[in-house]
């Protein structure tokens, strides 16, 4: 499918060891782009209308046959329906499974260096980063789910370690998610819990909102698999008798 050429409605450059979050109305593309090549992008999805509603990994995976997320697939809820779509990726392996960073993976890592003493250049986790976002909704801890990490690629070697693949970093990659419901997005720009790098890293993002075309008949993603076309089917009876 092709990438969104419509000028973006709007645009943020997430800062390095930043959070955000954002209600995305169904009908909205999002583009992400990894401007300096080796960002990590942690995300979680909501239902604001039902915050005990959110992304369901292994759902996810097991519906469309797959371990690393890209063009093609949708992100589920636990409820069977569709937050989003990939339409768009030319990154090609984005991480599902590695879950995220936390204060002592940080610090044994790279030491200890918080708002107070380094302020915007400090060493932020991913867990604190989604815990701070998550109480401007009423949520906690206990609302943790599991977490897509974006532009992250990981390998297996020959003994079944995970390890994060540096040499897939590039530059200026870029993913696309149409949003399918309204979603509640959450995110951070924190290292990736396995990175190893020598220092912090420290990689913005770009965040631009674009209008989506129709989904058309012939779509990649709803037509990938038949769970897919359930999913599609679920988000319509969901939406049966609203507003397009």
């Amino acid at each position: 499918m092709k990438s969104t050429r419509a000028l973006p409605l709007y645009q943020y450059e997430l800062p390095a060891a930043s959070h955000w979050s954002l209600k995305i109305r169904r009908g909205l593309t999002l583009k992400l782009t990894d401007l300096e090549g080796g960002a990590n992008l942690g995300m979680m999805f909501y239902n604001p209308e039902m915050l005990t509603e959110r992304y369901n990994a292994p759902d996810t995976l097991k519906c469309q046959h797959t371990f690393k997320l890209t063009q093609g697939n949708c992100l589920y809820s636990d409820m069977g329906r569709i937050f989003c779509s990939i339409v768009q990726d030319d990154f090609g392996w984005h991480d599902t499974v590695c879950g995220n960073s936390n204060k002592n993976n940080i610090e044994e890592k790279w030491g200890k260096l918080n708002y107070q003493a380094a302020h915007n250049n400090w060493q932020q986790n991913g867990n604190d980063s989604f815990l701070v976002e998550l109480a401007k909704y009423g949520l906690n801890e206990r609302d943790m789910g599991a977490n897509l990490n974006f532009f992250s690629k990981v390998g297996v070697d020959a003994d079944g370690n995970l390890h994060l693949d540096t040499e897939a970093a590039r530059a200026g990659a870029s993913i696309e998610l149409r949003f399918e419901m309204d979603t509640l997005v959450v995110m951070h720009s924190c290292p990736h819990p396995l990175s190893k790098a020598s220092e912090y890293p420290r990689k913005p993002i770009l965040c631009e909102l674009l209008q989506a075309e129709p989904v058309p008949a012939d779509d990649q993603c709803k037509n990938a698999c038949n769970e897919n076309k359930r999913g599609f089917a679920n988000n319509e009876l969901y939406y049966l008798g609203s507003n397009p």
